[in-house]
């Protein structure tokens, strides 16, 4: 077994019916919902079962996290929960590995492709009390320690095709209430948008404490900040943006604490969201060399040349992304949208180090352009030879966000997705900022 704990501070335990968390940091507040104490860190990932060919269920670095959860499980719409498209023959395994190592093992229902009925199945009180019977049989079906709704978005169109009405967060909340009623002793989490809940005027709730008395915590989910949908080349998972141009500050975890702990939620039960992948931009060689560097660091890789800050970028062409984008290209989705190119731009973090524009340590290879953003704590990188400009998560800004999650007090971290590390470089550096020791194994 390993066990987690904070450096500074005496390892604490919590359990849960059938596995308990691997690790804990000491906080000074008691516990509100559910079975984990806020003495326990949070240090997670996803695992997609559809990234399975990419990392088996028993190569996953268990010691290097006290749960981690299985993507995704997705709402239909006759109220029932499906992972078909998530390689369900595999949770059984996934399960097993994760308790044989002593790490709790949790399912997201919902996912960007998976919210669409959502709305619905909450929408009324029969509906709800139906919904909670569908989770807890998923719970039992597979062993599981708890759930994780990923609802993108309450009261919005989501994806483009969501089912959505104004009362979506209060739906969200009684479901939630009544699901925490019926299992007191799960793990109960949701990933969220960098701003709370959408309240019934369309703005975000103003209260969200309610959901903080159900949950044990949220993950907010501080990355897709920019993306070809934007009007700039700008940070996928922005540390802070308030030292950006005034255009150029779409939000950022420092952003969303504030909301958060501003609506109610405790610091103690927010996890940060942290992404392994970046997204790609077709940028214009002039476009993205710099004759003026601000709001970058000085510190340039061996043999790169420095990159201007949010360049445009030709939105009627997506580079594909990694090795990954190009074997299975994103092609339509659920709501009949399509990527330009019919590739998603999407480069995990080991994509850019196979192909050689980062190298094993993850520095920028030399022959790209590069830029790391003092204000966004996030790289770039810039391929010259097919004008591909990359925003992305290093170590470097992994240990930003480590130290953030410290001085903030912040539950810890939850990274997108288990089979986008490299070597363990991601999650080694946020652990070691924040000060988390595998003390035994």
């Amino acid at each position: 077994m390993c066990t987690l704990r904070s450096s500074g501070s005496a390892a604490a335990t919590s359990a849960s019916p059938t596995a308990p968390a691997a690790g804990a940091v000491s906080s000074p507040a008691p516990s509100s919902s559910g079975n984990s104490s806020v003495n326990d860190i949070v240090a997670t990932t996803w695992y997609a079962g559809y990234s399975s060919d990419f990392l088996a269920p028993a190569d996953i670095p268990w010691g290097k996290y006290t749960q981690v959860t299985y993507a995704f499980g997705e709402p239909q719409n006759d109220g029932s929960i499906s992972f078909e498209a998530s390689n369900e023959p595999l949770i059984s395994e996934f399960v097993q590995q994760a308790h044989s190592h002593n790490v709790k093992a949790l399912a997201t229902i919902g996912g960007w492709t998976g919210s669409s009925y959502f709305s619905s199945a909450f929408g009324s009180a029969d509906n709800r009390t139906a919904f909670v019977k569908q989770c807890q049989s998923v719970i039992q079906k597979y062993q599981l320690d708890g759930l994780d709704f990923d609802w993108e978005y309450p009261s919005d169109v989501g994806a483009g095709c969501n089912v959505n009405t104004p009362q979506d967060t209060a739906n969200f909340l009684s479901f939630l209430q009544e699901l925490r009623q019926a299992e007191p002793n799960v793990t109960l989490s949701a990933a969220t948008s960098i701003s709370p809940f959408k309240g019934s005027t369309g703005s975000p709730s103003s209260d969200v404490s309610g959901f903080a008395k159900v949950l044990d915590y949220i993950a907010i989910m501080n990355y897709d900040v920019y993306g070809s949908w934007s009007t700039a080349v700008g940070p996928n998972a922005p540390l802070d943006d308030s030292c950006a141009p005034s255009g150029q500050q779409q939000g950022s975890a420092t952003s969303a604490v504030k909301a958060w702990t501003a609506a109610g939620f405790p610091a103690n039960q927010l996890v940060l969201g942290v992404a392994g992948y970046g997204h790609s931009f077709d940028v214009s060689s002039s476009a993205a060399f710099a004759s003026q560097n601000a709001n970058s660091s000085s510190f340039l890789p061996t043999g790169t040349k420095a990159l201007a800050a949010y360049p445009a970028f030709d939105k009627s062409h997506q580079p594909a992304g990694d090795n990954r984008d190009e074997d299975a290209p994103a092609g339509v989705d659920q709501c009949g949208n399509a990527s330009p190119g019919g590739f998603s731009g999407i480069f995990n973090f080991n994509g850019l180090i196979e192909r050689g524009i980062l190298d094993q340590n993850g520095t920028a290879a030399s022959g790209m352009g590069f830029r790391f953003d003092s204000c966004s704590q996030t790289p770039y990188v810039y391929v010259p030879d097919n004008s591909t400009m990359i925003s992305y998560d290093d170590p470097t800004s992994f240990a930003a966000k480590g130290k953030f999650i410290a001085e903030q007090g912040l539950r810890g971290f939850a990274l997108w997705e288990a089979s986008t590390d490299s070597n363990n470089l991601l999650v080694d550096s946020i652990s070691n900022a924040i000060g988390i020791q595998e003390v035994s194994c």
